[in-house]
């Protein structure tokens, strides 16, 4: 059975059909990157299966259970984690106090605390960090950390949810090729280490290629193609929507920022979808 099970999904903004009739499932487990040029509908659908948006139309369903209709803290606490293109952190907190504040929310005690909220899941807090290498990071404060070491400390703090589903928004926008890869390969072995389904969008083709274990292909809102990386470099229709030719993926200048930046800086700062 399907982790997540997303059918016949469709958004309209007054006559524009942001994404028409989209159906996918994900496994738990899985690492599957939703791709297609700006403008296809990704964004819109991210937002859907998170709850930021409702649907025209359609289903979203996380282990059976319809998502559809539910706020996003809702969707939150049914086990749906999510990072952003833009990292979100407290600043000025220190790395184990962000996570910290994550496991308080999940147990819903932000409110009401008699005692320092430093005294609370600093064992389990630690724990997380330690999964994602920022350990000896825990009592600096987040605002002067590296970027990618941002990134690790969000990705600790989605998973202090105990999420079944991680939604990834351009995880590695901005960072440079070797964290990227540090940060994708890290996600791909919790992924397997606890279960859990991974839906992420990305312009960085060398992660997605690298990374997924199946895309799906958007294209001004439609599903167009779906499946493994050969399936998807070789599909006649995503080789036409990218780039009117035969060329490889890796040659696009949209796709590759242009500039041999793989997208990282280029076309993931453009225009969403």
């Amino acid at each position: 059975m399907s982790l997540l099970t997303v059918s016949g999904l469709s958004k309209t903004f007054g006559g524009l059909k942001a994404v028409d009739d989209v159906s996918f499932t994900l496994a738990a487990g899985e690492l599957l990157a939703l791709l297609g040029p700006n403008g296809a509908g990704k964004s819109t659908c991210f937002n859907m299966v998170n709850g930021q948006l409702r649907p025209s139309a359609g289903s979203i369903r996380l282990d059976g259970a319809e998502l559809v209709g539910l706020r996003p803290r809702e969707i939150w606490r049914k086990g749906v984690g999510r990072t952003f293109q833009i990292a979100a952190t407290f600043n000025s907190m220190t790395v184990l106090e962000n996570v910290q504040m994550a496991l308080l929310s999940r147990e819903q005690k932000l409110f009401g605390l008699w005692t320092p909220a430093s005294s609370h899941y600093a064992h389990e807090a630690m724990a997380l960090l330690e999964q994602v290498g920022m350990s000896a990071d825990a009592h600096r404060a987040c605002a002067v950390l590296a970027y990618g070491d941002v990134k690790r400390v969000e990705l600790a703090i989605a998973l202090a949810n105990r999420p079944r589903l991680l939604l990834m928004d351009e995880p590695t926008a901005g960072m440079a090729p070797k964290e990227r890869n540090e940060l994708m390969a890290l996600t791909r072995r919790l992924a397997i280490e606890r279960d859990i389904g991974v839906l992420f969008t990305e312009h960085s083709m060398d992660v997605v290629f690298g990374c997924a274990d199946r895309m799906i292909v958007l294209a001004r809102g439609k599903l167009i193609a779906s499946g493994s990386a050969d399936e998807i470099r070789n599909d006649a229709r995503v080789q036409e929507v990218y780039f009117g030719t035969g060329k490889t993926f890796r040659a696009h200048p949209v796709l590759d920022g242009g500039d041999g930046t793989n997208g990282t800086n280029g076309a993931s700062q453009g225009g969403r979808a």
